[in-house]
């Protein structure tokens, strides 16, 4: 990736001190978090244009959520021109951004079902589209995909995803897991932070991508054991072990990625 990509002076924002001063603490952590999540999907490839989105609640507030602003391009996301909306889609804080009520319509069903759930990353990726459209979906045919087996759900394909009665029904296909493959479509992710999100989704497409090499190599495959599946995926990214510690499965790659994009342009945190 050029670096001088990333080194811009244009891109737009709104008042940057004027909304960091009126939100609170915890809204602007996590304005930047969040903006640095969309950077690095930028970065790694993963993001379709302007569209789709990587929202997040605020936490202790389950009625506002943060999203993109309609129009900008990943790498021009900033803590202060991100849009705080209700679970209506509907602006609730001053902003000369708009956002899309109905491409907000996947996230809704997540956040209104799941209150355990702070952030849902839903991308397009050439693997996680060509995984979504095979009948046999997520393999387990190596150790990142094993990491999720037994916890991930499909929900099937109605069209475009912007009529609200769909809310239910994919609420009800993802059920308590934190993955979505939604058929013939994408991939939506659900963590408990903005940063376990993230590692999920990277650890998935990378399971995505080996899947659809391997399958396009006409080799004969070595498929691991159903024991095999269940002992890795206990280690995975919910167990006993990473509940107990503050941040777990984001406590060492988290910082890591920011430090890579503050190198590329620490201009997301403004």
């Amino acid at each position: 990736m050029n670096v001088s990509l990333y080194q811009r002076s244009d891109i737009p924002r709104f008042d940057i001190p004027e909304v960091k001063e009126r939100v609170s603490a915890i809204e602007w952590k996590t304005r930047v978090d969040l903006a640095a999540c969309y950077r690095l999907v930028a970065f790694f490839g993963w993001n379709q244009l302007v569209y789709n989105h990587i929202s997040a609640r605020i936490p202790g507030d389950d009625e506002h959520y943060l999203l993109n602003p309609l129009g900008l391009l990943y790498e021009e996301i900033t803590a202060s021109n991100l849009v705080k909306v209700d679970l209506e889609g509907n602006i609730v804080d001053k902003t000369p951004y708009r956002v899309p009520p109905a491409g907000f319509t996947l996230h809704r069903a997540v956040h209104q079902a799941r209150p355990d759930v702070q952030c849902v990353l839903h991308t397009h990726t050439v693997a996680n589209m060509a995984v979504s459209a095979m009948e046999c979906g997520l393999l387990p045919l190596t150790q990142n995909a094993m990491l999720f087996h037994g916890k991930v759900a499909y929900h099937d394909f109605e069209g475009l995803a912007v009529d609200c009665d769909e809310n239910e029904r994919v609420a009800r296909d993802l059920g308590d897991k934190p993955i979505l493959i939604l058929r013939n479509h994408g991939l939506l992710v659900a963590g408990a932070r903005i940063s376990v999100t993230f590692l999920m989704t990277y650890t998935l497409e990378l399971a995505m991508q080996a899947q659809v090499q391997a399958l396009a190599s006409g080799q004969k495959l070595v498929v691991p054991s159903e024991d095999a599946a269940i002992q890795t995926a206990r280690l995975g990214f919910d167990n006993d072990d990473f509940r107990a510690a503050e941040d777990p499965a984001g406590r060492i790659e988290w910082p890591a990625m920011l430090r890579l994009i503050d190198r590329l342009d620490p201009s997301y945190k403004t």
